[in-house]
């Protein structure tokens, strides 16, 4: 980054302070997120956000070695306290925080010090590959949903905070002022919210956004989970996004839904493969398929992900694809008749809230493309519950599970030439070495413990 990229940047960020100000807003935060899923901070005044948006913020790359309970995975090198690194915001979106009155969020990406981008960065790892994307003329929308549970403030049990059955206004009634309160900061911060309901277990919600691009995607999906996070405070609630909260209860999904376009047409309908996907559309597909197992190291990033990954609990645990098949890993959803064209969209089911999401949509991404370039064929959907089908018929169709556990996906993971050169060898060994940090610190610990190390983290 050049003196004057630099004094651009300065020059846009001193525009910003006025309007910032009359907006009330006093500090300005500044984020990236982890290979565990945790995203750190590093907040300056807003009088300061002009340096900021010049020089950018330190932080130590021992970031990249961080793990959930923020203890450091070694590097083999012995170099984890070593270097320094700059968060550069970007300024293109700049958020007044509702629901944290004074404050304003920019989502950063991660540069060395000599203003090479830094290796390790999952943001710029996904700007990347959407550019890549973009050179072929495909774009992509993306959006991550949240499920989450609302938890009696004060202890570190789960106690609901909502009631009711699953689904029910009943359940949705009790927490009427915290949900409109919740909506009411969503839309002042320009998340544009499609749909909210009580899930299925005990305390648990679900709020689905607009499809953006790749980018702006993973941010909402860092943006929202924050202002619920802000909005619980506010209501004496805890907040749990984990993928299992409680061992009795299903545990939180974070389903991400991708579709690709062409000249504004959607490459995920009017085709002529299966369920009138194009064949783009089908070979993009068929990558996330096959290299599905691999990517659960990153959409499935914990122990306790595993937890979640239950058959017949609509978590996606076999690897596979279906029309509406809420039980297959991958779901074909087509949208009502007249509106494929534009509701057109893959979602991928198996994946959870701990996950990086920059990491998700890079990686789907990778895996897509590589389908696209090879021309990888599905196999044949599945209409029925995987689990209902015997071991034969699973072997004879190609039906496999998931990865039931976080040992055997980093396994594939390390395996993926795919993603091994998407990712790098920097990013690549930071993820795994904390991969494998988790995977020791658990190694005799009870579902119930990982339940309950998890359950607050994220």
């Amino acid at each position: 980054m050049d003196v004057t990229a630099r004094e651009d940047r300065k020059a846009r960020a001193e525009q910003l302070v006025d309007a910032l100000a009359a907006d009330g807003v006093v500090a300005v935060a500044t984020t990236f997120t982890d290979n565990a899923g945790i995203t750190r901070v590093k907040s300056v005044p807003l009088a300061r956000l002009p340096q900021l948006a010049a020089w950018g913020a330190g932080t130590t790359p021992s970031f990249d070695l961080f793990t959930f309970n923020d203890s450091i995975a070694a590097a083999p090198d012995g170099s984890t306290p070593v270097g320094d690194l700059r968060i550069m915001p970007d300024l293109d979106r700049v958020v007044r925080l509702a629901a944290q009155p004074g404050w304003a969020w920019i989502p950063g990406e991660r540069y060395e010090q000599s203003g090479e981008p830094h290796a390790g960065c999952g943001r710029l790892l996904l700007r990347r590959l959407v550019d890549d994307l973009a050179a072929q003329g495909i774009t992509m929308s993306a959006a991550v949903e949240v499920e989450w549970v609302v938890s009696v403030a004060g202890t570190d049990d789960f106690v609901p905070a909502a009631l009711g059955p699953a689904y029910s206004l009943a359940r949705l009634g009790d927490v009427s002022d915290y949900a409109r309160e919740l909506l009411e900061a969503l839309t002042a911060q320009g998340v544009e919210v499609e749909q909210f309901h009580p899930e299925y277990a005990a305390g648990q919600l679900e709020v689905s956004v607009a499809a953006e691009d790749p980018l702006a995607a993973a941010d909402t999906s860092i943006l929202v989970r924050d202002t619920i996070r802000a909005v619980g405070r506010r209501h004496g609630m805890r907040t749990s996004f984990s993928p299992k909260v409680d061992i009795s209860g299903v545990g939180n999904g974070g389903h991400v839904h991708v579709s690709l376009w062409r000249d504004g047409h959607n490459l995920m309908a009017g085709g002529d493969a299966e369920f009138g996907l194009t064949a783009e559309g089908a070979s993009f597909t068929a990558g996330l398929l096959e290299h599905l197992p691999a990517l659960m190291a990153i959409g499935a990033p914990s122990v306790a992900s595993y937890l979640r990954l239950v058959p017949s609990h609509w978590a996606g645990a076999y690897s596979c694809w279906g029309l509406e098949n809420r039980e297959a890993a991958l779901r074909m959803v087509t949208g009502s008749a007249g509106s494929d064209a534009w509701a057109a969209n893959v979602e991928v089911k198996c994946f959870d809230l701990l996950a990086n999401p920059y990491l998700v949509l890079a990686g789907i991404i990778a895996v897509g493309s590589a389908g696209m370039a090879a021309g990888t064929e599905l196999p044949a959907p599945v209409e029925v519950d995987p689990a209902v089908l015997s071991e034969e018929e699973l072997q004879s169709r190609g039906i496999d599970r998931l990865p039931q556990s976080l040992q055997t996906s980093t396994v594939l993971f390390e395996a993926d030439d795919v993603l091994a050169e998407a990712f790098g060898s920097d990013l690549r060994g930071s993820i795994l070495a904390v991969r494998h940090a988790e995977m020791e610190h658990f190694a005799t610990a009870t579902e119930e413990e990982v339940a309950a190390a998890l359950r607050w983290t994220h």
